[in-house]
């Protein structure tokens, strides 16, 4: 298998770290071998954050080369055009707009909505998700993220 690419990109406080932090989890106890990598810059004012996260059989940097993502999740519809020449020709860009985010009972779950999304891509059981999210997270927001999770996955 080769390698495969996730950028997560958003602004300081939407939880980008979060989302790549279970990604890697999920993907680590699926048996794959993982990379992991994170920009802070300005992320405590509000500025651009992203973290990468790189799986498959050996993987041997943490850094996915410049227009080599398979997937980008931009969780802010103002970072895309800043972020979209990391996404290769035919990858998964998500972006707000591709969300029910409306649906949401809380805003702040917006992050497990989009790792709904991501993890739609992947053939992985869904109680494998959940497992580390909930080890992540509260378990008094287990449940509104759940649901966050689930809406962004489709169901």
């Amino acid at each position: 298998m080769s390698v495969t690419n996730i950028t997560v990109a958003g602004l300081g406080g939407q939880g980008v770290l979060k989302v790549t932090d279970i990604l890697a989890e999920v993907l680590f106890h699926a048996g794959y071998d993982v990379k992991k990598s994170e920009v802070h810059g300005m992320s405590q004012r509000g500025g651009s954050v992203s973290s990468e996260v790189r799986f498959g059989d050996k993987v041997y940097s943490p850094m996915v080369p410049e227009g080599e993502s398979d997937v980008l999740a931009v969780l802010d519809a103002g970072e895309v055009e800043v972020n979209v020449h990391k996404l290769k020709k035919g990858g998964v860009l998500i972006t707000p707009e591709d969300l029910a985010l409306d649906k949401l009972t809380n805003p702040k779950a917006a992050n497990m909505a989009f790792l709904g999304a991501i993890a739609k891509v992947f053939d992985l059981p869904e109680a494998l998700w959940l497992e580390h999210m909930h080890a992540n997270l509260p378990a008094k927001l287990h449940e509104v993220n759940d649901t966050a999770f689930r809406l962004g996955f489709g169901k």
